[in-house]
């Protein structure tokens, strides 16, 4: 049980009433005789009112039964594989054994991500190991005299086997290694020290950022870097600690000298935040993103170009290419073309588009689109870039095609007769003035290319772009796609995946897999909001006739983000087993342009509550689940929509908060400082709009809550404190309703290590089981439950004893 194990934080006795027990009680019939337990055992009025609910509507909590084993062939090496000719066992839906377990999630494959490619033609790519206590290790593809020793993905560790490749920058990090001048290895931050390190071709190990620099591990955090290397420096983001309360944290550019003194120019400062900075072909002007507080990175950035001394390397003077405080505008992902244009992403238009800066100074859009060519979730993470520049001039980018739930991959080609061409594939839009110079788009979708696609990366000769991609049935991976020819109209050639995120013996078996489908539905004040439906999915069971399925719904975090929809063996954890699942992106998310993000403005706790309500509701309707069985998870920003929809309204009958925000206004006050000012926009200006925090609060409102929480944090959590958790389960806990709480040490923000997501998974599996009265095949996670069970009832008496004495 990690932590909270240790602490005692499952310890609690006084009013305990087992799954079994309630069984009994509900069989029984007599209600009196049920509230005479109650009072007896000091059962509170929130006890007694979740009781109630579950009781006068025949669905209290039901004894563990054991679940049918799932057929499977023997020998069998895929996740899931249904017994052919068999007939299909009726099982209550949220019981069904299903192959896909939380051990198989973590062990099963790893996280992929950062695709480069080096001046040779050597590609690289970013691997999370859940086995490894989530170490970040970068790899390269691997020669083929080295494929004796290559990874089943093609690839060989470049970072030295003790090292976490990970910046706390902003503490969400992001862009924490890059390429060595021409290649020659990697450039890297330390995640223990958080210093610079240089690990070179040789083998060799270069501290650039050494103790004889600065003594304290720690003291300064690095990311975003670019080689300026005709003075020998890479140019980064610095984040200095010195004084380590949030509103006292300096970022700023900052130059690193590549030699191992340690020596730091600082380049830009006064902002309080950096990103992006990008240096021109010719080394003497420098891009970079900077805003203050209290916007966000996709509420209003600037974009500005600084021109730097030729001989000193210091900046002379800086102009404003797009953003600036009060425009709201987001400008993000700068970077210079071959010809020393400058390109970046801007919402101008109300959506993040591509632009270039022309010759004469004209800020143009390339592509026009009411769609977001920007990434999933622009800002959060230092580093990302959703666009690159082929040799020959074309830009290669995607947006997300929110209308069909997937991504379009697109290809842009200067070309001043474009005007005068057409084709399938062609579109001709303005670039600049009307009658000026034209732009080819060609757009590709899922006839050549996995439904989501990003991070390009092209190779040295332009003929292939790597990418980050996957399917909602099959795993997702890094893929390699032949570019076709610029004057090419024949039928594209089909991206290949040559690294799979999922080992290739531990598959799952497309029979178990649960495809999404994109819903709109209606909520509060006439609008409608968005999110993916998941029905129940096992070829070997199925639920009793007449049945629904209990529903989990899912709140993404951010809460400035947006749900996916490649393949996640952890929402098929919940359909193999007779879930349904609906992943909700509330008003606020990201996708839908600029007008659906700010609807969060000033609103959160209001209309992401209402969105997962009205979700849930909207699938109770149409028949696809039970109303008395409808959960809610989310993590972080998702964990305050979880807890607040179960505090303020009465839809959902239980719910599990990972690491999510309890208290407002401690998080105003507790937290790091790239998000320390994000609630002055989500919810208003503390402490002048303290009553809206306390207002908005779960903490300060549990006498509302009538249900039962589990909540799961990570003890070094820094952006949600742990003492969150803390506080919230005592109070629902004095409250009589029944909660647990797990601190899994060793976890920040998110957890990473296979045995704690393992555990995390189970918990809540078992959890909703003993809420919602159902069995776990195998017999599930033992987990104690403050305020429900009689494990611990006082003298040893079990709840048939109890009974006979009542």
């Amino acid at each position: 049980g990690g932590a909270g194990a240790a602490r005692g934080t499952f310890s609690s006795r006084g009013a305990q009433h087992s799954s079994v027990g309630l069984s009994v009680l509900a069989a029984a019939g007599g209600t009196p005789l049920l509230w005479g337990l109650l009072k007896r055992r000091g059962g509170s009025f929130g006890q007694r009112r979740w009781l109630r609910r579950r009781i006068f509507l025949g669905k209290a909590p039901a004894a563990a039964s054991s679940a049918r084993p799932a057929r499977t062939r023997a020998g069998a090496s895929v996740a899931g594989t249904s017994g052919e000719g068999e007939a299909t066992a009726e099982q209550p839906f949220g019981s069904w054994e299903s192959p896909i377990t939380a051990k198989f999630i973590t062990t099963s494959g790893v996280g992929l991500g950062s695709p480069k490619c080096a001046p040779d033609g050597t590609l690289y790519w970013l691997e999370a190991r859940p086995q490894e206590k989530g170490r970040q290790v970068v790899c390269r593809r691997a020669r083929p005299d080295e494929a004796a020793s290559a990874s089943e993905r093609g690839g060989v560790d470049v970072t030295p086997a003790e090292s976490n490749v990970r910046t706390r920058v902003h503490e969400y990090g992001g862009a924490a290694h890059m390429l060595g001048p021409d290649g020659d290895g990697i450039i890297y931050s330390g995640f223990q020290d958080q210093r610079l390190y240089w690990a070179k071709a040789d083998g060799s190990i270069l501290a650039l950022t050494p103790p004889a620099a600065y003594e304290q591990d720690t003291l300064y955090r690095f990311a975003d870097g670019v080689l300026d290397m005709p003075r020998n420096r890479l140019i980064c983001v610095r984040e200095d600690h010195t004084n380590p309360k949030p509103a006292e944290v300096v970022n700023a550019i900052c130059a690193v000298a590549l030699d191992g003194s340690g020596d730091m120019e600082v380049l830009a400062s006064g902002r309080d935040f950096y990103g992006a900075p990008r240096l021109s072909p010719d080394g003497a002007k420098l891009a970079y993103i900077c805003w203050d507080h209290p916007s966000m990175p996709w509420d209003s950035t600037e974009l500005l170009v600084a021109d730097l001394d030729a001989a000193t390397g210091q900046v002379a003077a800086t102009s404003s290419v797009c953003g600036g405080p009060g425009k709201n505008t987001s400008v993000l992902q700068p970077a210079w073309s071959s010809k020393g244009e400058l390109h970046f992403v801007a919402d101008t238009t109300g959506w993040w588009n591509l632009y270039k800066q022309s010759a004469d100074s004209k800020v143009v859009n390339l592509c026009p689109r009411d769609a977001e060519f920007s990434g999933a979730a622009p800002g959060w993470g230092l580093g990302g870039q959703n666009y690159c520049f082929l040799p020959d001039g074309r830009i290669v980018t995607s947006y997300e095609d929110r209308s069909i739930g997937s991504t379009k991959l697109v290809v842009l080609q200067e070309d001043p007769e474009a005007q005068s061409k057409s084709g399938s594939f062609f579109d001709f839009l303005p670039w600049g003035d009307k009658g000026g110079a034209g732009v080819l788009v060609r757009e590709y979708g899922q006839e050549c290319l996995p439904r989501s696609v990003g991070a390009p990366c092209p190779s040295p000769d332009g003929q292939t772009v790597y990418f980050l991609g996957g399917e909602p049935d099959t795993p997702g991976g890094l893929y390699a796609w032949p570019v076709p020819a610029a004057e090419e109209s024949a039928e594209p050639a089909r991206a290949e995946m040559i690294a799979c995120s999922m080992s290739k013996d531990m598959q799952i078996d497309p029979s178990f897999v649960s495809s999404p489908k994109l819903l709109k539905f209606p909520t509060a004040n006439g609008e409608e909001a968005y999110g993916y439906y998941y029905a129940p999915k096992n070829p070997n069971f199925a639920g009793p006739p007449g049945d629904r399925p209990p529903l989990l719904v899912k709140a993404h975090g951010g809460p400035t983000a947006c749900a996916r929809v490649s393949l996640s063996p952890s929402i098929q954890f919940w359909t193999s087993r007779g879930f349904a699942v609906l992943d909700v992106d509330y008003r606020g998310s990201t996708g839908y342009g600029r007008s659906y993000r700010e609807r969060l403005k000033g609103n959160w706790g209001i209309v992401d509550i209402e969105d997962v309500c009205a979700g849930a509701q909207y699938l109770v309707k149409e028949g696809l689940a039970n109303p008395e069985q409808l959960a809610i998870d989310g993590g972080s920003a998702g964990g305050f929509t979880t807890l607040g929809a179960l505090t303020f309204k009465d839809v959902f009958t239980a719910g599990c908060s990972l690491y999510g925000v309890a208290d407002l206004s401690a998080l105003a006050g507790d937290t790091h400082k790239f998000e320390s000012r994000y609630l002055d926009g989500l919810v208003g200006r503390y402490p002048d709009d303290s009553d809206i925090y306390e207002a908005r609060a779960p903490i300060k409102h549990v006498d509302k809550l009538s249900c039962p929480i589990l909540l799961l944090q990570g003890a070094e959590d820094k952006i949600v404190p742990p003492n969150q958790a803390e506080t919230m389960y005592q109070a629902v806990k004095a409250r009589g309703l029944p909660c647990a709480l797990k601190v899994y040490e060793g976890e920040q923000h998110g957890f990473r290590q296979s045995k704690n997501i393992e555990d995390a998974l189970n918990s809540e599996l078992a959890f909703f089981a003993r809420v919602f009265g159902f069995g776990v095949a195998g017999g599930g996670l033992p987990l104690r439950i403050a305020n429900m069970g009689v494990e611990e009832a006082e003298n040893g008496d079990d709840l048939k004893s109890l009974l006979l004495q009542t």
